[in-house]
């Protein structure tokens, strides 16, 4: 029972991810038509692409440990301010104003309380994905009083859309304090995005950075799940993982 219970919750979790990516349309991932937008309507898509694309960290400051490992699916929904300039983008396609994108997630533990995580997102039905990668510092490991605060470093870039390109940077300070099972967090810190259109010359790159605050709930119960808030740049995100921690 101990073995095949978390095999099904991670089933569950990639039969959740597919269910809700199934509702965006192939063609919102295509972006046939984002001429159309002007350049003020490319900056406020790109505030919600960088958005919902930026890194989504779904786990406490605390470090792993050099044998550390912490695997998992997940799901975030980010609840676009302009769901109809993504539509118009992409040739007036239905686009659900919860944008959804699932997620492999692994991170691994090393020496002196660093982390280091992978990320890897791909749409049913289309070219696009999304890669991330973060490094977490705990330079304050925490203790049975203390809570344990952490930099991190992280990088994200999408690929398989030819009309556009969408990289964020970010960086942000996170604390996190385990009681038994239930591990809290919360952390804030600055996104900066990168969004570089083909559609011709009347459409030029966007360079920004927005405020990121965020917070979740781990919770271990020997299948690990965990429970994520994020907003960057006002545009806010829910996150859910299942898997892992060990």
């Amino acid at each position: 029972m101990k073995t095949v219970a978390p095999a099904l919750a991670l089933a569950l979790s990639v039969v959740l991810a597919g269910s809700l990516t199934a509702a965006l349309p192939a063609r919102a991932a295509d972006l046939g038509t984002l001429s159309r937008l002007s350049q003020s309507e490319f900056r406020l898509l790109s505030e919600d692409l960088g958005a919902a694309l930026s890194f989504k960290p779904l786990i406490p400051a605390e470090a792993l440990g050099i044998t550390g490992f912490d695997v998992g699916v997940a799901v975030t929904a980010t609840d676009l301010k302009h769901a109809q300039l993504l539509s118009k983008a992409s040739g007036n396609q239905s686009v659900p104003s919860l944008l959804p994108a699932p997620s492999l997630r692994l991170h691994k533990g090393l020496p002196l309380n660093i982390d280091v995580g992978l990320s890897y997102t791909a749409a049913p039905d289309t070219d696009f994905s999304l890669w991330g990668a973060e490094a977490r510092w705990a330079f304050l490991p925490g203790s049975t009083l203390l809570p344990a605060v952490a930099l991190r470093g992280a990088f994200t870039s999408s690929s398989g859309v030819s009309q556009l390109k969408v990289q964020t940077t970010s960086a942000d300070v996170s604390l996190s304090k385990g009681f038994a099972m239930l591990t809290p967090y919360a952390g804030a810190g600055v996104v900066w995005v990168k969004s570089s259109p083909a559609a011709g010359p009347l459409l030029r790159e966007e360079k920004f950075s927005v405020t990121k605050v965020y917070a979740g709930l781990n919770v271990n119960l020997g299948i690990n799940f965990a429970v994520e808030a994020d907003s960057t740049g006002g545009v806010i995100s829910y996150g859910v993982k299942a898997g892992l921690r060990f």
